[in-house]
C-alpha cells in the first residue's frame, strides 16, 4: 500500500510520462479550478470496461512496475 506522498509522487510522474510537463501542469489546474465530480467522471473515463476489467488491469500494471 502507499503512503499519500508516495501516490502524489507515482501520479505526478505518470501525468508527466504520459502529457509532458506543461500538459501535466494545464490538466491540474483544471482539476483544481473546475468543480469536480470524482465519482461521475470515472463512470465515464472507461464506459467499455467494468470493474473487473479495470481491477485486472492496474494489478498487471502494479506488478510490471514492482508495485
Amino acid at each position: 500500500m502507499f503512503t499519500d506522498t508516495e501516490i502524489k509522487t507515482v501520479g505526478i510522474r505518470a501525468l508527466v510520462a504520459a502529457l509532458g510537463d506543461v500538459q501535466a501542469e494545464k490538466f491540474i489546474t483544471l482539476i483544481n479550478r473546475e468543480p469536480f465530480d470524482y465519482t461521475k467522471w470515472q463512470r465515464t473515463l472507461w464506459p467499455e470496461k467494468n470493474v473487473d476489467i479495470i481491477s485486472q488491469e492496474a494489478m498487471k500494471l502494479r506488478q510490471a512496475t514492482g508495485g
